[in-house]
């Protein structure tokens, strides 16, 4: 079946079965690679997108769902508080293995679009729901708030 989907401010159109998961087309139907397959249970994060500016599970989330929708991927997430996250990333030097850092990205994003001050209590809150492998959580949590200062700046 054809869909048509808003992605990255474009129109896409893909060829998937109903209740194929958005991190499929995603990754194999667009190539859109960087939003990561973590756990397939919407737990670890990993693959995390937005859908209308919220931070979304891309691997619980299904094709028919999303007709109307705006979806916006790691390649895709390119406004103000995006710039502020990945610059604070790098400042930070969050990534080691890298494997849910788009996740962790796009659910940052989505806090400080919501609240462009959180607490650290708030920033803990948020982010719980991203699994890191690596651990590197504290300096996940000093680049949220980095980027805070960033956008207040």
């Amino acid at each position: 079946m054809q869909y048509q989907l808003k992605i990255n401010g474009e129109t896409r159109t893909v060829d998937a079965e109903p209740g194929t998961p958005l991190l499929w087309v995603l990754r194999d139907g667009l190539e859109l690679t960087g939003t990561k397959f973590g756990c397939g249970v919407a737990y670890c994060g990993a693959c995390t997108v937005h859908v209308d500016g919220s931070p979304t599970r891309s691997c619980q989330t299904f094709i028919e769902d999303l007709v109307d929708s705006e979806i916006t991927t790691i390649e895709g997430a390119q406004d103000k508080v995006a710039q502020a996250v990945q610059a604070a990333w790098r400042e930070k030097d969050v990534v080691q293995c890298g494997w849910c850092q788009s996740g962790q990205i796009m659910s940052a994003i989505g806090l400080l679009s919501e609240n462009p001050k959180p607490s650290d209590d708030e920033i803990k809150d948020y982010m719980q729901g991203n699994a890191c492998r690596c651990v590197t959580y504290v300096r996940i949590n000093d680049a949220v708030k980095l980027a805070s200062q960033k956008l207040e700046a």
